[in-house]
C-alpha cells in the first residue's frame, strides 16, 4: 500500500511482505529550497509514536528548538548527549553521526526486551529517522515516543508486543472512536489552515503619495 502527498513530494509505502524489519517508509523527495530524506519503522511501533510523526507532517507544529527536550522532559536517562533510554531501559535513543567526515547524525530508535547480562535482547520495533528529516517531525516523533498515556488497544490484539501490560480500560469504545474521528477533524482543520497561510498572496505595498506643495496667495 502506497499513499502519496497532493503535491507527489511525499510517498509512504506499508508494506509487511517486506524482507526487512522495516513495514513502514516514508520518503520525501528533494526541492529547490528542501532536501529530500528518508524514515523507517519496524513492524511493532505504535499507531501513536508513528501518527505523531505523520500528523506533523501534513500539520506542522510549532517550531521546537530541541528534539531531546520531550525526552528530558518525560524523564528519560540521557547519556552523553547523544543517547537516551527510557526508564525501564527497553527503549533507546541515540543521535549516530553517519561517518567521522560527516557533522549530520542519524536518529535511531530500538526497543528491545530485557536482556541478560551484557547481552541485549531480542528487538521488538526500530525507527531510523535519517540525517535531513526535519527537526519538528523529529521533535513531534519523540513527543509521542515518551507519551505515558495508555495505548487502547484490543485484548489479545496482535499489534501488541506480548509483554505488554494489559488493563481494563475505563473508556467505552464508542469514547475511543470518537476521540480518533476528533483528531482526524483536528488535523483536516490545521492542515486546511496551513494551506491557506501558504498560498495567500503577499499583501500589495502601498503606493507612495507625493505631498502636493501648499497654495500660495
Amino acid at each position: 500500500m502506497v499513499l502519496r502527498s497532493p503535491d507527489l513530494r511525499h510517498r509512504l509505502q506499508f508494506d509487511p511482505q517486506s524482507a526487512t524489519s522495516a513495514w513502514w517508509r516514508l520518503r520525501a523527495e528533494p526541492t529547490d529550497t528542501e532536501p529530500g530524506w528518508y524514515a523507517e519503522f519496524g513492524e511493532l511501533v505504535p499507531a501513536e509514536v508513528l501518527t505523531g510523526f505523520t500528523d506533523a507532517l501534513v500539520a506542522p507544529p510549532p517550531q521546537q528548538p530541541d528534539p531531546w527536550q520531550a525526552v528530558t522532559s518525560a524523564g528519560w536517562h540521557r547519556d552523553s548527549g547523544v543517547t537516551a533510554y527510557s526508564p525501564d531501559s527497553m527503549c533507546h535513543i541515540e543521535l549516530r553521526p553517519l561517518s567521522e567526515f560527516s557533522d549530520r547524525p542519524s536518529w535511531h530508535v530500538e526497543t528491545r526486551e530485557p536482556g541478560y547480562d551484557q547481552f541485549p535482547g531480542p528487538r521488538i520495533w526500530h525507527a531510523y529517522l535519517d540525517e535531513r528529516t526535519p527537526a519538528h517531525l523529529v521533535g513531534s516523533f519523540l513527543t509521542a515516543l515518551v507519551d505515558r498515556s495508555p495505548l487502547q488497544r484490543g485484548m489479545y490484539d496482535r499489534t501488541g508486543h506480548y509483554s505488554a501490560v494489559q488493563e481494563p480500560s475505563p473508556l467505552r469504545p464508542q469514547q475511543v472512536v470518537d476521540a480518533h474521528t476528533a483528531r482526524i477533524d483536528s488535523l483536516r482543520a490545521r492542515a486546511r489552515s496551513t494551506r491557506r497561510q501558504q498560498t495567500r498572496p503577499a499583501p500589495t505595498p502601498a503606493k507612495a503619495h507625493t505631498a502636493q506643495p501648499a497654495a500660495r496667495r
